[in-house]
């Protein structure tokens, strides 16, 4: 991503309300030119609406949204460079796919040459051109969604704006066009902005994740940054699987801290710089942690428990955990190390740990 693209698309104090309620409440968000943005959150926390005020469908009650330093926001949709592909795809189902393609070139009056040669070069970049002539209902779920981005991409829009793209495929056909959908929009080269409640498309699909709760914006950051390093309570507990434990901040010094929790205490080493007895919590990502019957020789983080549930899902194992406080504690761990982990069934006593640099200290 150029620097000079680092502020294409941006929106400022951008705040929308309907009636009393306030969807979205007051986002600033700085999108690169070419990048594939994601809006990430649970229904009703405003990411479709601060999408359609993208696409012009909503007026914002406040705020400006810039195109290339240009606000954006007075213009209709119509004039806006932007394009939009719903979740139902809305295709048009009496027009083959040729035609749904060519929808919005013949609106604008482009010449026939013109729109067959764009219709054309759409067809191939979704590798679809052997299915011109065949109607919406006698395609795949995933050719439909490739003909709607078809469409979308055919009047060269300078943004395109995606509603729960993958929303209407099976989990297996999602999976599978995922990769295709980024390598055509990167082929392309046009700025998108994704919504999804989805985490897994978004960690998949976006160069960076904005994770939306009540209207506003909680971190933004590439995926794996907002996974590793959550900004906060909820950010950890909504992306991926987590492990919270509350606690009060005992030891704080610039190389290594600890809080005292109800299993016990914890180490961490980085320093926070907060007040002792400061309420903490500490988050651990149950892949970050081991499982064993035998007693492990390890300085810190080690604790026991007794398994009351596990789970094969092929590729790792899933233990739960009770700890003498009754909390339940998740770790998963690689089937590469089944054979070792196979002695360990329900109701056996184990010890598990996980290292100081796993981790992450949340105030909020």
């Amino acid at each position: 991503m150029a620097a000079s693209g680092a502020n294409y698309l941006v929106t400022e104090q951008l705040c929308k309300h309907f009636d009393e309620v306030l969807a979205v409440d007051d986002v600033g968000l700085s999108i690169a030119k070419g990048e594939i943005f994601a809006l990430l959150g649970s229904s009703g926390c405003g990411k479709s609406t601060l999408l359609r005020m993208l696409a012009g469908f909503e007026e914002p009650s406040s705020g400006r949204i810039l195109l290339g330093g240009q606000d954006v926001a007075p213009m209709a949709p119509h004039e806006r460079p932007f394009n939009m592909m719903f979740q139902s795809y809305a295709l048009f189902p009496h027009l083959d796919v040729w035609e749904n393609i060519a929808f919005g070139l013949k609106r604008e009056g482009l010449p026939k040459t013109d729109i067959a040669t764009r219709v054309g070069e759409m067809l191939d970049l979704v590798q679809l051109a052997p299915y011109a002539r065949r109607k919406p209902h006698q395609l795949s779920g995933g050719q439909q969604q490739r003909v709607a981005l078809a469409r979308s991409l055919a009047k060269k829009p300078k943004v395109l704006l995606l509603d729960e793209p993958l929303g209407a495929l099976d989990k297996k056909l999602r999976e599978q066009t995922q990769f295709e959908l980024v390598n055509i929009i990167e082929q392309v080269g046009v700025t998108c902005v994704m919504v999804t409640h989805d985490q897994s498309e978004a960690m998949t699909m976006a160069n960076r994740i904005a994770v939306m709760s009540k209207g506003r914006v909680l971190q933004v950051g590439p995926p794996g940054e907002v996974y590793d390093h959550p900004a906060n309570r909820f950010v950890a507990d909504f992306i991926g699987s987590v492990n919270l434990f509350d606690g009060k901040l005992s030891v704080d010094l610039p190389d290594r801290c600890a809080i005292a929790t109800s299993l016990g205490d914890i180490h961490v080493g980085h320093g926070v710089g907060g007040a002792v007895n400061l309420p903490v919590s500490i988050a651990i990502r149950p892949e970050k942690i081991e499982i064993a019957k035998v007693r492990p020789d390890v300085g810190c983080n080690l604790f026991h428990g007794q398994v009351k549930e596990i789970a094969y899902f092929g590729s790792y194992i899933t233990y739960i955990v009770v700890v003498p406080d009754g909390s339940r504690v998740k770790i998963t761990e690689a089937t590469t190390s089944r054979h070792e982990l196979s002695h360990i069934t329900w109701e056996d006593e184990v010890f598990f740990w996980w290292s100081d640099s796993a981790g992450v200290v949340l105030r909020d």
